[in-house]
């Protein structure tokens, strides 16, 4: 999610981890969900798309991630997760603009 700052992060996915615990070898799982300040603000979000949220917020690094940020992320039918940081950027200063600043 740290990466994701810079611009949307995709992950891609194991498609054996699915085939595992799912029936079906076609059936794989797709979402879109966002979250603002660690709160989900999709409605009715699918199973794997709430259980990928708890799994987060048991997390306290990720956690902390998520109360600073608002993000967005993305299952695609292919299983790769791409994560996007919706908060806008606070583009620090660079050296050049400190100096003149102080000049």
């Amino acid at each position: 999610m740290k990466r994701s700052a810079s611009g949307p992060q995709k992950l891609p996915l194991n498609r054996t981890d699915f085939e595992k615990v799912s029936r079906s070898r076609k059936a794989y799982p797709s979402f879109n969900i966002e979250l603002e300040n660690s709160k989900l603000t999709t409605v009715n979000p699918s199973v794997p798309a709430k259980e990928l949220v708890t799994s987060l917020l048991e997390d306290d690094i990720s956690k902390g991630l998520l109360r600073q940020s608002n993000f967005k992320f993305t299952l695609k039918s292919d299983l790769e997760l791409i994560i996007t940081n919706l908060t806008p950027s606070t583009k620090e200063p660079s050296e050049l603009e400190q100096q003149a600043a102080q000049e």
